[in-house]
């Protein structure tokens, strides 16, 4: 047998068992045929076909293939047929993935995951170069920088989309109700997390707070502000493409909502189960409470929503979110390649899977156009926006609710 074919059988193998949670040693079992027994067998026996499958590509395609680029494509997909976050990482790309720096690289303001084997935008951050190019949440990203997206891991995309300030990209965009893709440089910047918002509605009644991303001083903020809230004042907050922060900053401010009772759950095969329970000490406010959510709520904001609609503590208004809530870990591989593998997801009060369900507003409400939406409601304060349907019904929400 070839040399090289005994190496991609062999890569692949390892990818396999990584996938499937197994803690076997590689040497308890030959190349293609698997020693263990009883409920086992039906796991390896893929491994099999696999073999045989490559084989065969070797051997009758219509010209000698390159193994390596196969092997990629077939390690690709399988680890992104588990979930989006799932990804498997060239021995090159695994390489530039540690070395990224942690904090103040250049982005375009796009925050992105996987869809339908290609990129998609989760949200566009306000002023950014993705914002004045009009890319909006939902938006396919079919390529960066010429290349495919349906070929590249979720981290990979990601680290193109960073760079040095000034620096350009350019991406091909599908957008809804456009056949054709349409071409865009973007050039990256250095952005900071938008400022809190904070609007006032039907005379001061109702307080809306926007933190765009879950961080823990933009959580901070949220807590002061709470606590000098007025009196009888009801509580609007405002998650729509919220997508970054922290997943126990999500958490915590459920917990200034709700004072007791589960809060979410986080498990997987192999994980340990953790239970995160509102912590009486940390509870801030027992006002009336609406969240406003759309596809563009993400990851610690989805778990905030998820506590408070499940645990009945407010009504979540708008649209369902995008569905993201997993923790990953990675696996090195024998070639210098890695395994970004989920191994556990968060679940509601009620025991969904935000990975898998996301989370359904109790109120559904979507977006209008802004030239259908102007006569909608009470008129916003001074300076304000105008009202959208999902705000104009999250105010109606609040306005019917007592003290």
């Amino acid at each position: 047998m070839p040399r090289i074919f005994q190496r991609v059988v062999f890569v692949l193998s390892v990818a396999i068992f990584a996938a499937l949670g197994l803690g076997f040693a590689l040497g308890e079992f030959g190349l293609f045929g698997v020693h263990a027994g009883g409920q086992q067998d039906g796991a390896y026996r893929p491994m099999g076909v696999y073999a045989e499958v490559l084989k065969k590509i070797q051997t009758d395609y219509v010209t000698e293939p390159k193994i390596d680029d196969v092997t990629t494509g077939a390690l690709h997909g399988l680890l992104e047929s588990l979930d989006a976050d799932s990804s498997y990482l060239t021995a090159s790309e695994y390489k530039i993935y540690k070395e990224r720096p942690a904090s103040g690289v250049a982005q375009v303001g796009l925050t992105v995951s996987k869809r339908y084997g290609y990129a998609v935008a989760v949200s566009v951050l306000p002023g950014s170069a993705a914002d004045k190019e009009h890319i909006g949440d939902g938006d396919i990203i079919e390529s960066v920088g010429g290349q495919s997206t349906r070929e590249m891991s979720l981290p990979v995309i990601r680290l193109l989309l960073e760079g040095k300030a000034g620096s350009t990209v350019t991406l091909s965009v599908v957008r809804p109700r456009k056949s054709d893709p349409e071409k865009v440089t973007l050039t990256r910047s250095i952005a900071g997390v938008p400022a809190l918002g904070e609007q006032q509605f039907e005379g001061a009644t109702i307080l809306s707070l926007k933190p765009g991303a879950l961080t823990a001083a933009r959580v901070d903020e949220i807590a002061a502000r709470l606590k000098t809230a007025g009196k009888g004042q009801k509580i609007l907050l405002d998650l729509r493409d919220s997508s970054g922060g922290d997943e126990a900053e999500g958490l915590r401010l459920a917990n200034f909502f709700i004072k007791d009772g589960t809060l979410a759950t986080l498990e997987g095969q192999q994980f340990p189960k953790q239970s995160f329970s509102a912590d009486p000490a940390k509870y801030i406010s027992g006002a009336p409470l609406v969240v406003l959510v759309n596809r563009g709520t993400y990851g610690p904001a989805e778990l905030t929503a998820a506590a408070i609609e499940e645990s009945k503590r407010g009504d979540v208004v708008g649209e369902r979110t995008f569905g993201e809530g997993s923790v990953q870990k990675t696996i090195d591989l024998p070639d210098g390649a890695a395994l970004l593998l989920t191994v556990a997801k968060y679940e509601g009060p009620d025991g969904k899977k935000i990975q898998d369900e996301a989370v359904t507003p109790n109120i559904a409400a979507g977006n209008v156009a802004a030239d259908e939406d102007e006569d909608e409601g009470a008129p916003p304060a001074a300076g304000a926006a105008p009202l959208n349907a999902p705000l104009t019904k999250a105010i109606e929400v609040l306005k019917g609710k007592n003290g």
